[in-house]
């Protein structure tokens, strides 16, 4: 049996503590909490005091990039938390937040049900997809793939 991991990277526009990200940081906890109590959710990297993996220590060069990783049953799951739920509203605002025209990655993958996912394994699946696109170890919301490898539609 497998589960879906998710993760999307982005740069910031400023640090957390900037009052141009008041909005968002006053709602990471609510959301993610939101997150936590939704159907199909298995897990999320946190920091050590279970805060937003806003506040983990960037794995990347740019201390302003931003990791979210999460581990869902299904994609329907995942789907209904992103955009059927306030998550939504910090979807479409995004802008607000993220320098849209800066580094920005949203990638999944199927795990084993006993697996966690790893910034290391997260970073190794990043670099894979921008070098190879969508394929059946990693893959986007364009070209997705089930869990025996076939190109499926959503």
């Amino acid at each position: 049996m497998y589960y879906l991991a998710q993760a999307n990277i982005a740069r910031f526009k400023a640090s957390l503590d900037n009052p141009l990200m008041k909005e968002f940081t006053d709602f990471l906890e609510p959301v993610n909490k939101l997150a936590e109590e939704s159907e199909g959710f298995i897990w999320r990297l946190t920091d050590t005091d279970g805060k937003s993996a806003s506040y983990i220590e960037s794995p990347f060069k740019d201390e302003l990039m931003a990791i979210n990783v999460s581990v869902w049953e299904d994609y329907d799951s995942l789907s209904n938390f992103v955009y059927s739920s306030v998550h939504s509203y910090f979807l479409r605002n995004k802008k607000k937040w993220f320098d849209i025209g800066g580094p920005s990655q949203f990638i999944m993958w199927w795990i084993p049900v006993e697996e966690t996912p790893t910034l290391e394994m997260v970073k190794k699946k990043l670099l894979h997809h921008e070098k190879h696109g969508d394929t059946p170890s990693v893959f986007s919301i364009k070209k997705m793939f089930d869990t025996q490898g076939n190109s499926i539609k959503k």
